[in-house]
């Protein structure tokens, strides 16, 4: 089997002379309300745009429970087939999951291509992945997603014979025998590729640990400003663009802080309400950067119709990968642009910071606060270090932050703030804790 990911490379380098024509359709089940739905349908517009397409129309149903075999009522889907054909839609997605049945009963219905938010979704990532780890991570979750949604005509292919949307991978293979026994080869080969480039970022991981410096992850909803955040503190060249999903890979810059503590910080991707269960369990590697960090800075976007949704969106992915107990610093970021917004999430939460990592305002105030809850997080331990032994007491001054010394007949005492790598290591010189 040809590697979808390359033939899906080749399809992002031609540039569409006409962007695809899209129908939203979004069903408030029990328990949600009109308002959210209409709130996930225009953040899916704005995946949609990401993904290449246009919002040519939008529909809206309420429903006891999904139909089983449209997902909407008969009725309903019959008013959607009238709409495409109206606007002249190419593809309908739905911003709730369909199941495959649903899918295929859909496509029958209405003479054209359905996908759901995942799919869109998963277009996007594949076209923003650019590290060998990242590309197979995409490529594991999208067929992954298309394994259960096979289906053959007489000629034994594909049923969706088509590009765009959706299709970054395999929808557009036309003359491409694809059965689910070279598929699952595919996962279980991309799984030991993944297994390798995972016992790489350990040994990565395990190396930057002997350094002894606290690791620090950036987190926080797509697009709110993470890599500004990073390219401002570190000027690491991250790529910075004003879409969804502009950087995937995490990138990883030392920083020092205020009073010359230095710490390792690292970008990593965003997050985004309902993230696909395949794409967390694909990029787990990716993400476990957030889970063994030893603190988070959490960033959120003042400019976002829905700061609050999107803080709880970000804390349920953080959730999933047992990320939650980590300590985290909330900065709203875009304060210059929203300052009445920002000036709210302020006072509601307490002990957060406001900024723009754009303009550089707040920087300041945010490397203190940052220095201020390492410390805090951060052990004192006392040690006694020989005389001679110069090369351990330059050792903790460089990693850690020391609280006081005093000099008496057996070496040097030393209590300082150290992190638990420091401290391993420097374990045979060590008195007590505190």
């Amino acid at each position: 089997m040809s590697n979808p990911y390359n033939q899906a490379l080749g399809a992002t380098l031609i540039e569409r002379a006409v962007r695809e024509r899209i129908v939203l359709v979004g069903v408030t089940l029990p328990g949600h309300s009109d308002e959210e739905t209409e709130a996930g349908l225009d953040e899916l517009a704005l995946l949609i745009d990401t993904a290449g397409a246009d919002e040519v129309g939008r529909m809206q149903q309420r429903r006891d429970a999904p139909d089983h075999t449209w997902y909407i009522g008969k009725g309903k889907a019959q008013e959607l087939r009238d709409l495409c054909l109206a606007v002249d839609a190419d593809t309908v997605v739905f911003d709730n999951e369909l199941a495959p049945a649903q899918q295929f009963n859909l496509e029958k219905l209405l003479g054209r291509t359905a996908l759901d938010r995942t799919a869109v979704i998963l277009d996007i990532f594949a076209q923003n992945a650019h590290t060998l780890e990242g590309k197979a991570q995409v490529e594991l979750a999208l067929l992954r997603y298309r394994l259960p949604r096979l289906r053959r005509g007489a000629t034994a292919r594909l049923s969706q014979q088509r590009g765009g949307v959706g299709a970054r991978f395999g929808s557009g293979e036309t003359k491409l025998e694809v059965d689910r026994r070279r598929i699952t080869r595919r996962i279980s080969k991309l799984e030991d590729d993944l297994k390798d480039l995972q016992h790489t970022r350990d040994l990565q991981r395990k190396s930057r640990s002997r350094s002894g410096l606290a690791a620090v992850s950036i987190v926080g909803y797509t697009n709110a400003g993470k890599s500004t955040l990073l390219n401002r503190l570190t000027q690491a060249g991250v790529l910075v663009e004003d879409r969804l999903f502009a950087t995937l890979d995490p990138t990883t810059r030392r920083l020092a802080l205020p009073g010359g503590d230095p710490v390792l910080v690292t970008d990593t991707v965003g997050f985004v309400r309902r993230l696909p269960h395949g794409l967390v369990e694909a990029f787990k590697s990716t993400l476990e950067v957030a889970s063994r960090a030893d603190f988070l800075v959490h960033v959120v976007d003042c400019t976002a119709p829905d700061p609050e949704g999107q803080i709880a969106a970000v804390r349920e992915v953080l959730r999933e990968i047992d990320a939650l107990s980590v300590p985290e610093l909330l900065v709203f970021n875009k304060a210059d642009a929203a300052p009445d917004v920002a000036k709210d999430l302020y006072t509601r939460h307490e002990g957060s910071i406001v900024m723009s990592a754009q303009e550089g305002t707040g920087i300041d105030e945010f490397l203190l606060a940052l220095a201020d809850r390492l410390r805090s997080i951060t052990a004192v331990v006392e040690l006694l270090v020989p005389y001679e032994r110069g090369d351990v007491l330059a050792s903790i001054h460089r990693e850690g932050e020391v609280v006081s010394t005093y000099h008496d007949e057996d070496g040097v005492r030393v209590r300082a703030r150290l992190g638990d790598a420091s401290t391993g290591r420097l374990s045979e010189f060590l008195v007590r804790a505190s």
